[in-house]
């Protein structure tokens, strides 16, 4: 027959979707994404806005997660950054093509300590943070050779150094999960939807949607 049964419906749903707890749910499919997904498997769309509404999305990509929620790291002076720091509120979208697999999540977002930046920006190469550093993101570039001669500079500048300052508008942000959704491909688009919403307890309540 062209539509599953409702024993293998049932089946799929109990292995793929039936887990109480989303982010150990995200744990399994992430940890799957990490050995199925050719490049970046840590890469999420991440969709922020202005306060009067106006949206925008880019790929981030992912650098830390748990409990707590869901860490990336930006230039605060990029213009998400701005929309950030404006309207403390963002979605994620995890999307593997490997497996066929989406995850949504939406919550309010903190951001990451000083210490936790300087971390994570120190654990980087030291080529990558040159960069980071000398970029204006977003912000207009007259020329590559412009930005090119600004990592040149700053390389120059701190020549036997492993690590180089961070600027102070380097920074993280965590997404605290309030909704999480998990979508699977199905066969003729009978595809399965369950959504995670933080209940007030702490704990999570969940139900099935129609795809």
């Amino acid at each position: 027959m062209w539509f599953m049964s409702r024993e293998t419906a049932v089946k799929d749903e109990q292995s793929a979707l039936s887990a109480n707890d989303p982010l150990a749910l995200f744990d399994a499919w992430y940890a799957e994404a990490r050995e199925s997904e050719p490049n970046d498997s840590n890469a999420m769309a991440l969709a922020t806005a202005t306060p009067d509404g106006a949206p925008s999305v880019r790929m981030v990509l992912l650098k830390g997660h748990g409990p707590e929620g869901f860490t990336f790291y930006t230039n605060a002076q990029s213009r998400k950054g701005k929309e950030i720091r404006a309207n403390m509120q963002a979605a994620l979208l995890f999307h593997w093509k490997s497996l066929r697999r989406q995850i949504r999540i939406e919550g309010p977002l903190t951001e990451v300590t000083a210490e936790q930046a300087d971390t994570y920006f120190h654990s980087r190469p030291r080529v990558s943070q040159i960069g980071s550093a000398a970029s204006d993101q977003s912000r207009p570039l007259p020329d590559r050779k412009a930005y090119l001669e600004r990592v040149e500079a700053l390389d120059a500048r701190h020549a036997g150094q492993d690590d180089i300052p961070r600027p102070p508008h380097w920074t993280g942000f965590t997404l605290a999960p309030q909704r999480i959704e998990f979508w699977l491909d199905r066969p003729n688009r009978l595809h399965d939807r369950r959504q995670f919403t933080r209940a007030g307890d702490g704990g999570w309540t969940s139900t099935l949607l129609y795809p």
